[in-house]
């Protein structure tokens, strides 16, 4: 099964890291992904550009509203993801744990809905 294990900071906090903690960080990503690669778990991974360069689009009423920054005011951003095969949500939990952004903030993990299960149910 396919979980999207989605990586909240507070980048103001994070903007705050010494260049060489900063930089740890993004090693040991680089590492953890490697390792996830290797056990066969990796299917993605992506860093997002600061929430400033954000743009939300809402629809209502049949009109667009096109709002630049983020959907919502909070002390958390999304910051990147990691999308990763796993036998059940006990071992995406236990992969997920393991990422290293985790400690600057939190990480959830969320099921991928496979759409033609899901259709073929109805």
């Amino acid at each position: 099964m396919q979980y999207l294990c989605l990586i909240y900071v507070d980048e103001s906090a994070a903007a705050k890291l010494p260049p060489d903690e900063y930089r740890a960080v993004v090693d040991e990503c680089l590492t953890y992904e490697e390792r996830l690669r290797a056990s066969g778990h990796f299917i993605a991974a992506q860093a997002l550009q600061s929430v400033e360069c954000a743009t939300t689009l809402r629809h209502r009423n049949g009109q667009l509203s096109i709002t630049d920054g983020p959907f919502a005011e909070t002390k958390e951003q999304l910051g990147g993801f990691y999308m990763i095969e796993a036998r059940d949500l006990n071992e995406a939990i236990q992969i997920a744990a393991k990422i290293p952004p985790g400690r600057l903030g939190c990480i959830e993990v969320r099921p991928i809905r496979d759409w033609e299960k899901h259709f073929a149910g109805m």
